[in-house]
């Protein structure tokens, strides 16, 4: 059958994206999901620059945070017809020796939508039916959110809820944010969430005054101050809190060369530097410092599709407050939207709206 619908496409690096009238049909194993919202994340900036290459060549549309509903399906996903769903920002095929083992995030076979296939600044978008997140409405409802509004969880809280996972945040756990907007943002809540006394740091005043009352316990300007002053504040913070002055739980969110260069130096004995802001710069660090603390860095891309349900209970139950830190605007304004954001102009993540 197929649906009529169109696309933003990015059809040169630098270039505004352009649209186009598309056809979105499913083969057995896909669905095509009416989009309600596609976030807007720095990584689309970054292939849109040019910085980052994208794996479909172009034209490609952009866009990996979708919330939709199904509309249709192909015969061996019937059953996802009129779900509500949130589209993992990487697909694992499934079936690998990776995807096996529960490591679905290194499959060889992942499609990442915006990536390897078309993404959401459109108004439909094909994907395969394994792994979507169902979607319950009447919860939604209950929380006050709009289907559109949870299409951040695809990534920016899911990103950081797999990295909080993985390193190990429980109650007690002293945990340090470094870049508080966006990522940094959810990042900060979800510690918060389960248990840890969180420090936030971030080098814009609005971002914190915000973060403070959405689980912050501790926030550091990072403005005029060195690594050493930032790291001897927490440390006098921890002290006086009774929380520990080694096994530090450090997540560079800022996806900047100098956030990067302030979580490095703020490694202590027992460590764990979760990455997961993403930056083409580079810095310049002695990696013995790894060795010399006993610590550990750890890379963090995605989340696979089995932890999005456990991330999306903490949005639903409201442990962690998505509104203050979504915008919802038209998808025609993509262009405009993607200006913006490229300023720094933003103060939440925007999220495209079909009309």
């Amino acid at each position: 059958m197929g649906v009529d619908g169109y696309r933003w496409q990015m059809t040169a690096p630098r270039a505004p994206l352009a649209r186009a009238a598309a056809r979105f049909d499913a083969a057995k194993d896909e669905v095509v999901v009416a989009i309600a919202g596609c976030g807007v994340c720095h990584t689309d900036l970054g292939y849109l620059h040019g910085d980052v290459r994208t794996q479909h060549a172009l034209p490609l549309a952009l866009g990996h945070e979708v919330s939709g509903t199904v509309v249709e399906a192909g015969d061996d996903a019937r059953a996802l017809v009129g779900s509500a769903v949130i589209v993992p920002a990487v697909l694992p095929c499934g079936t690998c020796d990776a995807c096996r083992r529960g490591l679905g995030t290194i499959c060889s076979g992942q499609k990442m939508p915006g990536n390897d296939i078309d993404g959401g600044f459109a108004t439909h978008i094909v994907v395969p039916a394994r792994g979507l997140c169902g979607v319950d409405r009447a919860r939604l409802e209950r929380a006050g959110l709009t289907l559109a509004e949870v299409a951040i969880v695809a990534d920016a809280v899911t990103t950081p809820y797999q990295a909080v996972r993985r390193a190990g945040v429980r109650p007690g756990s002293l945990a340090i944010v470094v870049g508080a907007g966006g990522v940094g943002g959810f990042c900060v809540q979800i510690a918060h969430a389960l248990g840890a006394t969180v420090v936030a740091i971030d080098v814009d005043a609005g971002r914190l005054a915000l973060i403070e009352a959405h689980g912050a316990d501790l926030t550091i300007d990072a403005r005029g101050r060195d690594t050493r002053a930032i790291k001897s504040a927490i440390a006098a913070f921890a002290k006086e809190r009774g929380l520990p002055s080694i096994e530090w739980l450090i997540f560079e969110c800022s996806g900047t060369g100098a956030g990067q260069l302030t979580a490095y130096g703020l490694l202590v004995h027992g460590a764990t530097l979760a990455v997961v802001g993403f930056t083409m710069e580079k810095i310049e660090i002695r990696l013995s410092n790894l060795m010399a603390f006993d610590a550990r860095a750890l890379g963090n891309w995605g989340c696979p599709p089995e932890h999005y349900p456990a991330a999306l209970d903490l949005v639903l139950d409201r442990r962690i407050d998505v509104k203050p830190f979504v915008e919802l605007r038209p998808l025609d304004a993509v262009n405009e939207v993607l200006a913006a954001a490229d300023r720094h102009e933003l103060r939440g993540r925007a999220v495209l709206v079909p009309a």
